[in-house]
């Protein structure tokens, strides 16, 4: 993030914003979090939070956890992609 923070790295479709979710698609337009149930992070957050607070029936627990993993999962790989191809942009 402090590439983009710092601002060593600049595009206008940021907006300013260093954040993953405005860096993604001009680095990694191929992956993205459209269609996906839990697309950011307070949905993230408060889906969390419903899950271990709000007495929710199991199977819905169990719904509410494959979609943290998968939101997880894509934000992690989302960090690798973005690492990468500013190594191969440095490089």
């Amino acid at each position: 993030m402090e590439i983009f923070s710092r601002q060593n790295f600049v595009h206008k479709d940021f907006k300013g914003s260093a954040s993953i979710k405005k860096v993604l698609p001009v680095t990694c337009p191929e992956l993205t979090y459209d269609g996906m149930n839990i697309a950011d992070g307070g949905t993230a957050c408060s889906s969390w939070k419903e899950m271990v607070f709000g007495n929710l029936p199991i199977e819905q627990c169990k719904l509410i956890e494959n979609d943290l993993r998968e939101y997880c999962k894509l934000d992690t790989w989302a960090m690798v992609r973005i690492w990468q191809n500013m190594v191969r942009k440095l490089v």
